[in-house]
C-alpha cells in the first residue's frame, strides 16, 4: 500500500507517493511536480523515480490543464513498475479555520465549510479545495484526507493568538491562526531526532516564496508570525508581510478597490515588489541591480526583527533550524541571520554552512556555539502521509 500526497497550487501540482510497510509509512518513492497550469502556460511534468529524473511537457489542447495533468499522473502511477496499490489521497490545506485543527477524510460539506475561508489565503485555500474535489473525481475510490496548515498552531496560546479589537469581531474568528504548520511538524520531528536541545527553545524558520518563523518549546507551537491570513509577519516572494493597517486606509482613499489591494498584497510585493525584478532569490543574488540588493537585505532584516519577538516569547534560544528554498539553500543568508542574532552566542561553522547536505539535516553551528542552528530539508508530504495513514487505519 501507499499513500499519495498532494499539494495542488494555481499553476502547479506537487505530488509524492509514500510506501506504507506494517503501519509506518515510509520515505517517498515517486516525487515530482507540474508547473504551468495556468491559462495559456506551458504545462510541463517532472518527476523522480527509481533514481531517475525525467521531464516532458503535458500535451493538453481541448482540456482544462489540470484536468491533463491528473489524467497523466493517474496513467503514471498504474504504468511505473512496483509501484504499491494507492489507498489514499491527502491533501495540503492551507487554512482550517478554529474548526479543523487535525486532519480528516473529505466530505461535500467540509469542503463547503472550508471554502468559506478562501478569502484569508486567496493564494491557496481555493486551489487546494478545487484539487480535492478533481482528485475526487479521478480517484472516486480512493478517500481523501485534508491536513491543515493551521493545526500545528492549535496550541498557541490565546492571549498569542488575539488582536486587540472588539468581541464582536474576534467572536468571529478574527485571531492569530498561523501557518506552514505541515513543514513545522516535519522539522521539529526531525529536530527533537537528532538533538536534545530541540526539546527545549527552538526557533524554526520556513523561508521561501511564502515565510514564516514559529516558536516551539517542547515541540509545540507557542506563537509565530503568519496570523489571521497568509499575509502576516515576514516579508516572502510576493507578499509584503506585516504592514502598518494605516497604509490601507490610504491606499483606500486613493482609489484603490478591494481586488486591487489582494493583488497588491499577495502578488506585487515582497522581494518582487521592492526588486522590480522577481520574486526569486537566486535571481537577485546574481542581479548587480541596487534595489536587488534593498530587496535581499530588507529580507535578511525582516527575519532578524521577526526572530526577536520569537526568541522573546521563547525567553532565550536553544535551536534555530532553517528550511524552505531560501532557508535550506541560501548560505548567504543563513549567516547574516546569525550574524545578526550572534548576541546570542551563535556561531557558524563557515564551512558547514558553505555545504549544508540538501537532502539531509546538517548542524551547522560551530562547536562552542551557545545555540544550535540546523539545516533541515522539509517535507510536509510526509507529514500528510502519516496522517492519512493514521486516519485510513482508524477507519
Amino acid at each position: 500500500m501507499a499513500i499519495l500526497s498532494v499539494n495542488a497550487g494555481s499553476s502547479t501540482l506537487k505530488f509524492a507517493i509514500y510506501p506504507v510497510d506494517n503501519s509506518v509509512v515510509q520515505p517517498s518513492i515517486l516525487v515530482g511536480s507540474y508547473e504551468g497550469l495556468e491559462p495559456n502556460g506551458s504545462p510541463t511534468l517532472k518527476y523522480g523515480y527509481g533514481g531517475e529524473l525525467k521531464s516532458m511537457p503535458l500535451d493538453c489542447i481541448s482540456k482544462d490543464p489540470f484536468t491533463c495533468a491528473l489524467t497523466q499522473l493517474k496513467e503514471l502511477i498504474f504504468s511505473l513498475p512496483n509501484m504499491p496499490k494507492i489507498e489514499a489521497i491527502a491533501h495540503r490545506i492551507v487554512h482550517g479555520g478554529s474548526v479543523f485543527t487535525q486532519s480528516i477524510i473529505s466530505t461535500k460539506s467540509i469542503l463547503d465549510e472550508l471554502s468559506k475561508l478562501n478569502s484569508l489565503a486567496p493564494l491557496h485555500q481555493p486551489h487546494n479545495i478545487e484539487g480535492v474535489r478533481a482528485f475526487a473525481k479521478a480517484f472516486p475510490d480512493i478517500p481523501q484526507v485534508l491536513c491543515f496548515d493551521t493545526a500545528y498552531h492549535k496550541t498557541v496560546s490565546s492571549i498569542e493568538s488575539a488582536f486587540a479589537l472588539p468581541a464582536e469581531i474576534t467572536s468571529q474568528g478574527v485571531r492569530r491562526y498561523g501557518f506552514h504548520g505541515l513543514s513545522y511538524q516535519y522539522i521539529i520531528g526531525v529536530l527533537l531526532d537528532s538533538s536534545k536541545r530541540a526539546k527545549d527553545r527552538v526557533l524554526m524558520a520556513h523561508l521561501g516564496n511564502g515565510a514564516s518563523l514559529c516558536a516551539a518549546v517542547a515541540g509545540k507551537s507557542i506563537a509565530t508570525t503568519m496570523g489571521f491570513s497568509a499575509l502576516d509577519g515576514l516579508m516572502m516572494g510576493t507578499r509584503a508581510g506585516s504592514l502598518d493597517a494605516g497604509v490601507l486606509l490610504y491606499l483606500l482613499e486613493n482609489g484603490y478597490t478591494h481586488d486591487g489591494l489582494e493583488k497588491l498584497l499577495y502578488k506585487q510585493s515582497g522581494l518582487l515588489g521592492v526588486s522590480g525584478i522577481s520574486a526569486d532569490m537566486r535571481k537577485l543574488r546574481d542581479s548587480h541591480e541596487p534595489l536587488a540588493t534593498m530587496a535581499i537585505e530588507l529580507f535578511a532584516h525582516r527575519v532578524v526583527r521577526e526572530a526577536g519577538a520569537m526568541i522573546a516569547c521563547l525567553e532565550g534560544l536553544d535551536v534555530i533550524g532553517f528550511s524552505g528554498g531560501i532557508g535550506e539553500h541560501d548560505c548567504q543568508l543563513r549567516q547574516d541571520v546569525c550574524e545578526k542574532l550572534s548576541w546570542l552566542g551563535i556561531k557558524l561553522d563557515q564551512e558547514l554552512n558553505q555545504n549544508a547536505n540538501q537532502d539531509q539535516i546538517t548542524k551547522i553551528s560551530a562547536d562552542d556555539s551557545a545555540v544550535e542552528v540546523w539545516v533541515v530539508p522539509t517535507d510536509e508530504g510526509l507529514v500528510a502521509a502519516r496522517d492519512a495513514q493514521m486516519l485510513i487505519g482508524k477507519h
